[in-house]
């Protein structure tokens, strides 16, 4: 720092200089370059006490909920009655307001309970608008999809949700597991790509003994547009009286179980296009071919 002030002797006229130059809306770098000073210790000092140009701040999305929560927080309002206004969290509220005086405390603990519980269902409501909001701008990009791309998602979702060939037994037979609606709907639509028929096409379900099975068939059914009589053996698991179910009620269908006959060369063609889905992902090894 000697050798920098030697070399800037008038430090007062420099200072004169960076100060008039900082009123005049300038950053610190453009004094920076218009002064020829390249040490940052000297270039604070220069301009200390004058306060950054407007134009250099950065906006913050929650600077206007700040400054609403201090504007309450001073008419008396406690952080409860500030989160149900302003559907922000306690912890933030706490954050801006922390130097504010404390209102006076006047109502009763219901009154406090009901109020804590406008804001949490607050809270909850926006936290859930942003949540489909991500999901909406998400959907929206997906657009439509080109044959190969529901090629190649078919043959990921194939080897996610469907059985497997093991060395120690022989399954090369496409079968597709899901109780996921939409699964089942993608399984189907690549299908159609492949040109399976549909009389190669089984169905059956696996569900619950104490499920209504038939009203289960029907919802499938018409899922895919087929007719119910084509559903084959319903497979039920019994009941555990240890166990607590959460699968109940009419929304739970079971899982659906879809067979492709013949399939024994297109499950090999759905496992060499799925190594060939792992090599294209994986990193190369540079290495191998030194």
């Amino acid at each position: 720092m000697a050798a920098e002030m030697n070399r800037y002797a008038d430090f007062e006229g420099l200072r004169a200089q960076a100060v008039a130059l900082r009123r005049e809306g300038l950053s610190l770098r453009r004094i920076r370059d218009r002064l020829k000073i390249y040490n940052n210790d000297l270039l604070q000092r220069l301009v200390e006490g004058e306060p950054p140009p407007e134009w250099t701040k950065r906006p913050r999305a929650k600077d206007d909920l700040r400054a609403r929560a201090r504007e309450l927080r001073l008419q008396g309002m406690t952080y409860d009655r500030i989160q149900v206004e302003l559907g922000c969290s306690k912890s933030s509220i706490s954050r801006w307001v922390r130097d504010l005086p404390k209102p006076e405390r006047n109502r009763t603990p219901e009154e406090a309970s009901e109020i804590a519980r406008r804001g949490w269902e607050t809270t909850l409501r926006r936290r859930e608008e942003e949540r489909q909001a991500v999901k909406r701008a998400a959907h929206d990009e997906i657009g439509t999809l080109s044959a190969r791309e529901l090629f190649l998602l078919g043959v990921g979702l194939y080897w996610a949700e469907g059985t497997k060939d093991k060395p120690h037994a022989r399954r090369e037979r496409v079968t597709f597991v899901n109780s996921d609606p939409g699964m089942v709907r993608v399984f189907a639509a690549w299908l159609d790509l492949l040109d399976v028929p549909a009389e190669r096409r089984t169905y059956s379900l696996m569900i619950h003994e104490t499920a209504d099975v038939a009203a289960a068939e029907l919802h499938w059914a018409e899922l895919l547009g087929v007719d119910p009589t084509r559903f084959g053996k319903t497979t039920l698991k019994r009941h555990n009286p240890k166990t607590v179910r959460k699968n109940t009620g009419a929304e739970y269908r079971g899982c659906l179980v879809v067979r492709v006959r013949g399939s024994a060369d297109l499950y090999r063609r759905i496992e060499g296009a799925w190594y060939g889905i792992v090599g294209a992902a994986s990193p190369p090894d540079h290495r191998k071919r030194a």
